[in-house]
């Protein structure tokens, strides 16, 4: 019993995953990269892309399992992928808005959890229309919006990674675009993406 994972540990493992290929699979859809830099695998009976570039794994997937944790613990609000342009103003987010049921304790069915997962990465391509062009000149980065800030006596070096983000934050509320949900006793997820508004001062 004692290496008995907890419920939300197993539910945060198979969210990381399909995290990771959903954050590339926002890269790949917004084409800040060659088609090129990307392969096509297939995960969850779904083709989806894998970067080619080693770093490009590595940095996505250094982020995923640093929030893990934090995902496990239900202090992750929302995973964004951010899109900024050259003076550092976010032009599009896209946002998984994720809840971890902290009092579900029975046994996770992984096969149903990652057949409603699916569903994200059939929607997911289609969503293009509502997306905006990026300008030439642009970078992108994960960012985590915690419901508490991480604990250094709890979480220990996890904590330490998450520094607050210093691009500069639109003043209005954004324009939200729903792309996908799914609702479950272990996991709700919601995907959609923010624009800023027309009115939205640009400097």
């Amino acid at each position: 019993m004692g290496n008995r994972i907890h419920p939300q540990g197993e539910i945060a493992r198979i969210f990381a995953e399909f995290l990771e290929v959903a954050v590339t699979s926002v890269i790949f859809l917004k084409g800040v990269y060659a088609n090129g830099a990307f392969e096509r695998r297939r995960y969850m009976n779904v083709v989806v892309h894998k970067a080619r570039h080693p770093q490009l794994n590595d940095y996505i997937h250094s982020v995923v399992s640093g929030l893990q944790p934090l995902i496990t613990k239900g202090l992750v609000d929302r995973v964004g992928v951010i899109f900024f342009n050259d003076e550092n103003i976010t032009i599009e987010r896209f946002v998984f808005k994720i809840n971890v049921n902290q009092t579900y304790s029975c046994k996770v069915e992984q096969e149903n959890l990652e057949f409603s997962l699916r569903s994200f990465f059939i929607k997911l391509p289609l969503s293009e229309p509502v997306t905006k062009a990026l300008p030439r000149c642009c970078r992108w980065e994960i960012i985590g919006y915690f419901l508490n800030l991480p604990d250094a006596n709890s979480l220990g070096k996890d904590a330490e990674k998450w520094i607050p983000i210093d691009a500069k934050q639109w003043q209005q509320p954004p324009l939200i675009t729903p792309i996908k949900s799914m609702s479950s006793d272990p996991l709700s997820l919601h995907l959609y993406v923010e624009h800023p508004r027309l009115s939205e001062p640009q400097s």
